[in-house]
């Protein structure tokens, strides 16, 4: 089973650009609110979120071609390697989501964009973010235009939840690393 130290040990090897490695940050600690949600193994959940986008920096244009092999070749076991290759399911793969844990990381590595991009504007960051606050801004199809709200509600929906209670999960289980993912807030 894949752990964070070694998630770390691949992704690192591979990754060197600082927003990319905040990005895999962000999606972990949310992993792993995820998983606690699901009563799912939080270690487990959090590795596979920090070595989703193990590709991306190499191959920015070929997301998830260069995964699937690499990553068993390093010994990844193959349920992790589809977890993986399914956040970028209608994307760039045709791997479905079908498990818990693929849902969630398939939702949750959009939603961290927001919720980060959302935690940027405020003076104490994450840490005194309320859901109503980030609900006003993902309605805002303009504020983080780049994240896919769709995409996003799409996921929400893989896993029979709403936004705002996904959304909800994630900022709480980000909250307690918010020095670590630069969201202290202006003020912090």
């Amino acid at each position: 089973m894949l752990t964070i130290e070694r998630a770390k040990e691949l992704n690192d090897a591979q990754m060197k650009e600082d927003h990319l490695i905040l990005h895999a940050k962000n999606v972990m600690y949310a992993m792993g609110a995820m998983a606690d949600h699901f009563g799912g193994d939080r270690e487990h959940w959090m590795a596979v979120g920090y070595l989703h986008d193990y590709d991306y920096e190499k191959y920015p244009q070929e997301h998830l071609r260069h995964t699937e092999k690499e990553l068993l070749a390093e010994g990844v076991e193959e349920t992790d390697v589809r977890a993986i290759l399914s956040h970028g399911y209608g994307i760039c793969t045709d791997v479905k989501p079908e498990t818990d844990l693929e849902k969630s990381l398939f939702t949750v590595d959009e939603l961290t964009g927001i919720i980060q991009a959302c935690a940027r504007m405020r003076p104490q960051g994450i840490r005194d973010l309320e859901l109503k606050s980030f609900m006003k801004k993902f309605k805002d199809k303009k504020f983080a235009a780049k994240c896919d709200r769709d995409l996003i509600v799409k996921g929400c929906e893989m896993l029979g939840m709403d936004v705002p209670t996904v959304a909800g999960i994630c900022i709480e289980g980000m909250k307690p690393y918010a020095a670590e993912i630069g969201l202290l807030g202006t003020a912090g």
